[in-house]
């Protein structure tokens, strides 16, 4: 596995700060905003000290990590409900807006990152658990997340919990979610397995 140079790195970074920096005026709601953002900034900041650590991942892996990133940071400044998605929406005659299913498909995105540090660092005996361990860890945050994102709009002020949730009136958003996390980590694991084509027989 070749893994990412700083350049390309900064690079993604850039991106990350550009799009930031313009969506950061004028949200629809400053406390959804903050709440969406701070999910990105400790993924980043965990990344980060990953990074400083010598938990380094393949350009690919952070390509798809920064695709959550950015499809968070553009959700805060909307909320994940007023998106402007209408094409898509139109399209396929979907009766809500389903940008946050998107966004919620990325963060099974890395489950590739995770599938690599696995298997570079030996932790798993067969091609199975390095197959499931990925798929599993995503849907256990994803879970997690869920159970957060309850708490946040319990306590918080009625209007911004239903904006930060973004459920569009659908009661079972919170299961429909993580499917998608869940569907994104099984399509990503399988896209690892196609390009890195993992050995039968793995060396722990």
């Amino acid at each position: 596995m070749k893994k990412a140079s700083n350049k390309f790195l900064l690079g993604l970074l850039a991106i990350y700060a550009i799009l930031f920096a313009v969506l950061a005026f004028n949200p629809v709601d400053r406390g959804t905003w903050f709440a969406e953002n701070l999910t990105v900034w400790i993924t980043i900041a965990v990344l980060a000290i990953l990074y400083a650590r010598g938990v380094r991942f393949s350009a690919l892996a952070y390509v798809l990590m920064s695709i959550f990133v950015y499809l968070h940071t553009i959700g805060g400044h909307y909320t994940f409900e007023q998106v402007p998605f209408d094409r898509v929406t139109d399209m396929f005659g979907f009766e809500r807006n389903h940008f946050d299913r998107i966004a919620h498909f990325s963060v099974g995105l890395y489950a590739f990152a995770v599938a690599e540090w696995i298997y570079v660092r030996g932790l798993v005996k067969n091609r199975f658990l390095l197959f499931t361990y990925p798929v599993f860890a995503v849907a256990a945050v994803a879970a997690g997340y869920e159970m957060v994102e309850w708490i946040y709009a319990a306590s918080s002020d009625p209007v911004a919990g239903a904006a930060y949730l973004g459920s569009q009136g659908d009661i079972w958003d919170a299961q429909k979610d993580m499917l998608a996390d869940t569907l994104g980590a099984l399509a990503t694991t399988t896209l690892y397995f196609f390009i890195r084509k993992p050995k039968k027989s793995l060396p722990l």
